[in-house]
């Protein structure tokens, strides 16, 4: 049950949201007061603070913003075909609790709000990575500040419309529209493709890219990631912190059974 607009007692985020069934408006609230959002926009006015106190010059700065603004896309892409869907890490007992957290979850029901945010503790050392490491390379202590930033004002702008996309609300631009449908194909009808929040470049250039017109079969894995049945009983880890392995759409299930 979507308790976003019941009178319970408790704190915000001590409710469970569920976008299908939320407002726009609503979501925009849930989104700012979300601890991941907050936790990098204060970042950001820490980032751009350093930079502030010792800044990189035009051309590092502008290069490294540029970069990162580029790469962050192809970045998400790789991330979220060959780690977050990949078939290893629930194999390893230490990492299955990470790979639930961060991708297991939000496919076994898409339009849980509080699943469908990232881990800081897997974002921040990404970001760290991908985004700060270059703009020190770039441009030292003010590079890695604006490079970190940009970096996190991105992840903002995916994890908003990465929730649109599930939010019960059919977007005025085209363009967005368009997005929603393939992002709810890939959740809903086929987990092997349509990769991309933002666009689908990398998915048109590495062939991920399709309609459901292209794929009538649904795939019978789009709500585990093909940790099924079978695969739990070998490997039980996922399966226990779960309390079973989801089997059919998330409103039409049936309680998970146990492995």
């Amino acid at each position: 049950m979507n308790t976003a607009r019941t009178g319970h007692n408790g704190t915000f985020w001590t409710r469970s949201h569920y976008l299908d069934r939320m407002t726009f408006r609503e979501l925009v609230v849930a989104y700012f007061q979300h601890y991941t959002i907050i936790a990098y926009l204060a970042l950001t006015a820490l980032s751009i603070g350093v930079f502030v106190w010792h800044p990189a010059a035009a051309l590092p700065t502008v290069a490294t913003v540029a970069l990162i603004l580029f790469a962050y896309p192809l970045i998400w892409y790789v991330l979220h075909r060959w780690v977050l869907h990949c078939h290893w890490m629930f194999k390893v007992p230490l990492l299955a609790s990470t790979w639930k957290r961060i991708h297991y979850d939000h496919h076994v029901d898409p339009n849980h709000l509080e699943v469908l945010f990232g881990a800081l503790y897997t974002t921040l050392p990404t970001l760290l990575v991908v985004a700060a490491l270059p703009g020190y390379l770039i441009g030292g202590i003010g590079g890695a500040a604006a490079g970190f930033a940009t970096g996190l004002l991105c992840t903002c702008f995916y994890e908003f419309f990465h929730c649109i996309q599930h939010l019960a609300y059919k977007p005025r631009i085209k363009w967005l529209a368009t997005m929603k449908v393939r992002h709810v194909e890939h959740h809903f009808h086929d987990e092997d493709g349509n990769f991309g929040i933002t666009n689908f470049l990398w998915d048109r250039l590495f062939g991920t890219l399709y309609s459901r017109a292209d794929r009538p079969a649904k795939s019978p894995t789009v709500f585990n990631l093909g940790y099924t049945e079978e695969v739990a009983r070998r490997y039980p880890w996922v399966a226990r912190l779960s309390g079973g392995v989801a089997v059919g759409h998330p409103r039409r299930r049936t309680p998970n059974k146990q492995v």
